[in-house]
């Protein structure tokens, strides 16, 4: 079933990922040069609630992992989310391409503030803003 699962074209490539995201996916990403990346996913039936329509979770998920991403690039190294919210506009319908394009509002010595704007097959259907923290390097 998820192999049905594809995105709009091949720009997008698959998130490599055995943890959680593989669990919800896939999920795929999107260089889109010097903007930051997006990432989006096919919503299918394993997404659905009991109305039908994409679970909210699965939206946040798809934002926090989109925005953490960008903030772990911007910083160069790892971080962890602590604060988040999404705004809820409109459904996620089954079938549709879901996709996250992220923005670093600010960045501190310890913080990287971000939102962005979650779309489905181009329509606005959410908002996301949080802050994640700049964690320390591990050494190699």
């Amino acid at each position: 079933m998820r192999d049905t699962l594809l995105p709009p074209d091949d720009s997008w490539h698959p998130v490599e990922d055995a943890g959680f995201i593989d669990h919800v996916g896939p999920i795929y990403y999107r260089d889109n040069g010097d903007a930051p990346q997006w990432i989006g996913f096919r919503a299918g039936d394993h997404h659905r609630n009991l109305n039908g329509v994409v679970q909210g979770g699965m939206l946040m998920t798809l934002s926090d992992r989109g925005l953490g991403r960008i903030a772990r690039q911007q910083h160069g190294g790892p971080v962890a989310t602590i604060n988040f919210n999404y705004d809820f506009i409109g459904a996620g319908r089954i079938g549709t391409f879901i996709e996250i394009h992220p923005n670093v509002v600010k960045e501190t010595g310890s913080l990287v503030f971000m939102e962005g704007e979650v779309l489905s097959d181009g329509d606005l259907i959410g908002r996301a803003h949080g802050l994640w923290k700049k964690l320390k390097r591990k050494p190699v």
